[in-house]
């Protein structure tokens, strides 16, 4: 009868090779979502510390202001006359981009009236911002 305890082995998990799958188990589903969430605003960025300008053909501004006026090309709208003012310059350029203009204060349902009017069109909407100083 032998009542001395076995000295057992210790039991060891190597988790090196799952570390390099959980890896690309999240880089997979991360790009997946970026391409799959097509109610995403999409926007083009100016980037300000480049200095380059939008390549784009033929830009119309739009601006409001912070009373509410909508203006195309510096020229009075009302929000309901906006979509029938950018259509006339889109029959002249059909590539055109809209490059809104948006004071401070302006609530973001008054801006994405303006994304709204872009997307029934089908044109980009670039955001214009201030540089940091």
């Amino acid at each position: 009868m032998n009542l001395r305890k076995r000295n057992k082995g210790t039991v060891e998990v190597h988790t090196s090779a799952l570390n390099d799958i959980m890896f690309f188990l999240m880089l997979f589903f991360l790009l997946a979502s970026a391409v799959v969430n097509p109610q995403v605003v999409k926007l083009l960025l100016p980037r300000s510390e480049s200095g380059q300008q939008s390549n784009a053909q033929k830009t119309v501004t739009v601006s409001i202001d912070e009373k509410l006026n909508y203006f195309v090309d510096k020229q009075p709208t009302s929000l309901e006359g906006l979509q029938s003012a950018i259509e006339t310059y889109q029959k002249a350029s059909p590539d055109l981009t809209i490059v809104l203009y948006v004071a401070r204060g302006v609530s973001i349902e008054n801006t994405m009236l303006v994304f709204d009017v872009a997307n029934k069109l089908k044109l980009k909407v670039v955001l214009a911002v201030e540089p940091k100083k």
